[in-house]
């Protein structure tokens, strides 16, 4: 994988069954909710750091305002800036970061709407003269990103750059939208990590495939 340009991330191949629920530890009331362990939390976090790496390569000395997509990037968000503070904390170069929130919803059930609907304050003048990472946990299409990205570009900040956990292989993927990739995944449903279905879900620590029973159980 090459440090400039797009990161593809780590590819993980269609066939790709996940791991056995019993391998792991997980919240027993979704037991019969989810299929298989698709991106255990360990694996989650080391990536994550590698990821922090590459943003402090990136960056050089400017100051980072990140701009976190709730409510599924919380988690990766957090963990992310807390990995960019350690590596500053050990090394001569210290990023100082600002998180700021914006929450859009582009989902019903398992379907994406694909329209940006911001939900809050739209005013990002904050952002203005600024270097901004987004931080998003799901990039599939990149139909709602692009809009959010043209939406940011109209404050004029310095830089935008967008760093994206999970990027979907599905038609006109959106890998170019993306500059930090945690993981390319095929087109499955996945949820934990504070990635949700109708709002459950976001309490489990790995990533994981939801099961049909799943999907019936909780759809709205």
């Amino acid at each position: 994988m090459e440090n400039g340009g797009v990161k593809r991330g780590i590819v993980i191949k269609d066939e790709w069954p996940g791991y056995s629920l019993n391998l792991f530890t997980y919240p027993e009331h979704y037991q019969d909710d989810i299929e298989n362990v698709y991106i255990p939390h360990g694996l989650i976090m080391n990536r994550i750091e590698r990821l922090a790496h590459y943003i402090m390569e990136d960056f050089w000395d400017n100051n980072i305002m990140v701009l976190c997509v709730l409510k599924g990037g919380y988690k990766f968000c957090a963990d992310l800036v807390e990995f960019i503070k350690i590596l500053g904390r050990n090394s001569n170069k210290y990023l100082e970061t600002r998180v700021e929130f914006i929450r859009y919803k582009s989902y019903l059930n398992d379907q994406s709407t694909e329209d940006l609907h911001i939900v809050g304050n739209t005013d990002l003048s904050f952002l203005r003269g600024k270097c901004v990472l987004v931080v998003e946990a799901m990039v599939d299409t990149g139909k709602t990103m692009q809009a959010l990205l043209k939406h940011v570009q109209t404050f004029e900040p310095k830089m935008v750059k967008v760093a994206g956990l999970l990027v979907k292989r599905v038609p006109n993927m959106a890998a170019s939208l993306t500059d930090y990739v945690g993981f390319e995944i095929p087109n499955h449903f996945v949820v934990g990590y504070a990635l949700d279905y109708n709002e459950y879900f976001r309490d489990l620590n790995h990533i994981c495939v939801i099961s049909k029973n799943g999907k019936m159980k909780y759809k709205v």
